[in-house]
């Protein structure tokens, strides 16, 4: 009886094994497209949040527009997958907590930050709109007019700022952000936070109004760059659009 107990029991764990291997096969030989393959890529004007009171930021370039910085593939997915799909849970979260009529900016700074739901799809909405509206194609290498003298006054040098912000970039661990923001004496300030947390949110370690982001996440970087993540980091100083963070410096200080 013991034998036969122990042989039952040995079919049941082989058959077992053998299911989880055809699961783990089935899912490993999924066919990738090929470099022969033809790959479509979208319009972001095509992409539409559901209905809710916060829309999605309008993509001011084209997929393929940041390219070779970044790629048109990896634009697309991080746009109409990952950006969508916040902006539509924020939407849902909102209306189950009866803030729909709260601006983002006020929902990030008072929301709590035990409301995981709440908190990810905030920040997941606000990082990645601003992350959009700070970049564009053929950008200036370095910012100007008022920008340019608070980068002086507060880092030595531009040169000094851009070391300093992709080391933070790059020593952020797993998934987060990097920020550029004006504090509260309208000092300048670089900090990283993880996940989609941001600098208006009460647990972060430097608070203040966000002027430039980047976007440290597997998926803002993975398909074109794999595990090189300072060198994307290197390449974003490519296309920031510093007159738009210009505007948004300038808007900060005055408030």
């Amino acid at each position: 009886m013991k034998k036969l107990c122990l042989l039952s029991l040995g079919l049941v764990l082989a058959l077992t094994t053998s299911c989880q291997r055809k699961k783990l096969t089935e899912v490993v030989e999924v066919p990738l497209p090929s470099k022969d393959d033809k790959m479509v890529i979208g319009n972001p004007e095509d992409v539409k949040a559901d209905e809710g009171m916060f829309k999605m930021e309008v993509l001011p370039y084209g997929y393929e527009a940041l390219a070779p910085n970044i790629d048109a593939l990896t634009m697309e997915l991080h746009y109409s997958k990952h950006y969508l799909t916040y902006t539509n849970n924020l939407n849902k979260a909102v209306k189950e907590a009866t803030l729909e009529e709260t601006p983002i900016v006020d929902l990030l700074k008072k929301l709590d930050i035990n409301n995981t739901e709440l908190r990810n799809n905030a920040g997941g909405y606000y990082n990645h709109g601003l992350f959009w509206s700070i970049m564009k194609a053929k950008a200036p290498k370095q910012p100007k007019d008022t920008l340019a003298l608070a980068i002086n006054r507060d880092f030595g040098s531009f040169n000094n700022f851009k070391i300093q912000f992709q080391d933070a970039a790059s020593k952020q661990f797993g998934s987060g952000w990097a920020w550029l923001v004006t504090d509260v004496n309208g000092k300048l300030q670089i900090t990283t936070t993880v996940n989609q947390d941001n600098p208006l949110m009460s647990n972060s370690a430097i608070k203040g109004t966000p002027i430039l982001c980047l976007d440290v996440w597997e998926h803002a970087y993975y398909l074109n760059y794999q595990y090189k993540r300072k060198k994307y980091i290197e390449n974003f100083f490519n296309v920031i659009d510093w007159e738009k963070v210009n505007e948004k410096y300038e808007e900060a200080i005055a408030k």
